[in-house]
């Protein structure tokens, strides 16, 4: 008897797998609540390196079941790693089926050939947001900019408090400062 899973994943605790949920509902996908699996985790963590996507493949789902996923991003960011989940559902006879997709059933070929393309273009997106970002530093560098956070001259301050007896955590609470400036002002110059 084939059985339908749901996947849905969120970056952080203040997101929700609701949508995720309702999108598979309305595209006629009625994923059980005790099938649908979620968890909060980067999508740049590989599927298999996510504690609840793993106990999902290792102990859940079986040959001939149906995996259902809002959106491709949602199964990861990488390329490689997406293409090679896929490959190894589609090896333990688990149809794969990702609703963004123009073909979504990507046990086809057709679903293989769409799962590439916009694999690569994802990859390329990615790689073009770092070049842009190393770019924008690089012009910043030759500018003068300082790059990195701003420093705080609080060096005066922490010896004034210093010399008052306070400790290193009370002068932190009382500039509002990290830790970590506190003790690189800690000793004298």
């Amino acid at each position: 008897m084939s059985r339908i899973f749901g996947y849905g994943r969120v970056s952080t605790e203040d997101q929700t797998t609701e949508q995720q949920q309702m999108v598979m509902i309305n595209a006629g996908y009625n994923v059980a609540d005790s099938r649908f699996i979620t968890e909060i985790v980067s999508g740049g963590v590989c599927a298999m390196n996510r504690p609840a996507f793993k106990n999902l493949i290792n102990n859940k789902i079986e040959s001939g079941d149906t995996l259902v996923i809002a959106k491709l991003d949602r199964l990861g960011r990488d390329n490689i790693d997406v293409q090679q989940t896929v490959m190894l559902l589609d090896g333990m006879g688990i149809k794969v089926v990702i609703l963004d997709l123009p073909v979504q059933d990507l046990s086809t070929s057709q679903g293989k050939l769409m799962l590439q393309m916009f694999g690569a273009f994802a990859e390329f997106e990615k790689n073009r947001i770092s070049e842009r970002t190393k770019e924008a530093l690089q012009r910043k560098k030759l500018a003068g900019d300082k790059l990195g956070r701003p420093v705080k001259e609080v060096y005066q301050q922490v010896q004034e408090l210093k010399a008052t007896g306070l400790s290193q955590n009370k002068i932190k609470i009382e500039l509002n400062v990290s830790l970590s400036t506190v003790r690189r002002n800690w000793i004298m110059k």
